[in-house]
């Protein structure tokens, strides 16, 4: 049974591992040299502009991650606060364990770098247990909350420099090694959470209202607005404005698409607000690994329409088919806003780079996909050969998205059955989806069923 002081434990453990993060950054953290004052006789400050420049970027990824990840999830009735409570203590939690994890495996002489390149980094690495956290959304307690947050930065870093240094894949927006891994770790953790079988019903406050859909309607609002932002921050050159054209278009197709298809098969032909929450982002996710690319504009909105439309039909029958038959439960249906889109995303960068040239991207092809660099005659040590031919790239998109699935199934299921079978709290059915656990709520709330 639950009692009033018996969360005290776990806040201590939350104050220890800050205070681990604090000796982690003293002993090994510097400023990088653009952020640092510059010698009387030198001038040039282009490096430091260079950096600041991404400023409007890094405060656009702050509002996604911080207001519009937290409000999307408020249409749980009586989870408000704890939906961007939640966001906000693991996102400030997750930013410093990612530069330190994502540092460590690109230090340079027993020391990390830090800059606002990395800082941004660490930013969209705070997307990704956020959305395991949607999966798991008011079932799982704060203690629980942190440990998977640090196993899986940590994980989520380790396959990220696999796929992007080791692998040289192309994923420009992150929808292999951000979205698929945080939805599909997410799902595996609910998969080792499910509820006995007699349990499988929905809880009794495991529902919207008519004022939590408004305020998640605001998180989508939000999120659809900096998309672009997300998806281009990181991206080089030209491919930069190409990441931006590239995701708005396909988050137009998307929402477009998903009223029609809402409409289609929702109940007596009417919009499902679920639907318009999430599935009108989904083309944002699946524009991803492939926004800085030269897809056209009809690319962009091919994908959006793909997107929207898998999108909407896996909330309507996947969804609850996975509930009924493997009592999986999705709270926020990350699988179909995060999980199947990000699958379309890495189909869709393998068919665009079996179709690359050299000759298409010019000076920019070592920054997209340095791994082809060589096919003109020149040699790349990547991978320890020469430069890959455009159906090797391929084939190697493929194998990065095979390779995120099983790291981010196999770890989500690791941490699942830690959290599940060791002395972790786990809350009761009728502890689920309501803030009174950890939250002084207004006693007017209280009172309320």
């Amino acid at each position: 049974m639950h009692t009033p002081g018996s969360n005290v434990s776990g806040y201590i453990v939350l104050m220890i591992v800050q205070i681990i993060f604090l000796v982690l950054f003293w002993l090994f953290v510097r400023y990088e040299k653009a952020a640092l004052p510059a010698p009387i006789e030198a001038e040039d400050a282009g490096s430091a502009n260079e950096h600041v420049s991404k400023y409007p970027q890094f405060q656009d990824i702050q509002v996604m991650i911080f207001i519009g990840f937290g409000f999307l999830m408020t249409f749980l009735r009586k989870y408000g606060y704890s939906a961007t409570g939640y966001t906000l203590f693991m996102a400030a939690l997750v930013v410093q364990w990612a530069v330190l994890m994502k540092g460590f495996l690109h230090m340079e002489g027993g020391k990390i770098s830090l800059s606002l390149e990395s800082i941004i980094d660490a930013d969209i690495a705070a997307a990704v247990p956020l959305i395991s956290m949607g999966a798991l959304l008011g079932r799982t307690t704060p203690i629980q909350l942190l440990c998977m947050s640090i196993f899986e930065v940590a994980l989520f870093a380790a396959n990220e420099y696999l796929a992007l240094n080791v692998l040289s894949i192309c994923d420009c927006g992150g929808s292999i090694t951000v979205h698929a891994f945080g939805a599909y770790f997410g799902l595996a953790v609910a998969l080792m959470l499910r509820p006995a079988s007699d349990q499988n019903d929905a809880g009794k406050h495991e529902g919207a209202n008519y004022v939590s859909d408004i305020f998640a309607m605001i998180g989508t609002t939000f999120l659809w607005v900096y998309w672009p932002s997300f998806n281009s921050v990181l991206a080089e050159g030209s491919g930069g404005e190409r990441a931006i054209l590239n995701t708005f278009l396909s988050l137009a197709a998307a929402t477009v698409t998903t009223f029609v298809v809402s409409a289609l098969v929702s109940h007596e032909n009417k919009l499902d607000m679920v639907h318009v929450q999430n599935s009108t982002l989904a083309g944002g996710v699946a524009v991803g690994t492939v926004c800085n690319l030269l897809l056209g504009a009809h690319g962009a909105v091919l994908i959006g329409i793909i997107a929207g439309t898998v999108s909407v039909l896996g909330y309507r029958y996947l969804t609850p088919w996975l509930t009924r038959n493997l009592r999986l439960h999705d709270t926020c249906g990350v699988h179909n806003l995060h999980g199947m889109p990000a699958l379309i995303s890495a189909i869709a960068s393998a068919i665009v780079a079996s179709m690359v040239t050299p000759d298409d991207y010019q000076s920019e092809l070592q920054d997209i996909f340095p791994a082809m660099v060589g096919n003109n005659g020149t040699t790349t040590k990547i991978m320890g050969g020469l430069g890959r031919n455009a159906s090797s790239q391929a084939g190697y998109q493929l194998f990065g998205i095979a390779v995120t699935l099983l790291i981010a199934i196999g770890g989500g299921v690791l941490a699942g059955a830690v959290m599940k079978y060791t002395s972790f709290r786990n809350l009761a059915k009728d502890e689920q989806h309501q803030d009174e656990q950890y939250w002084e709520v207004p006693a007017v709330e209280n009172k309320e069923e």
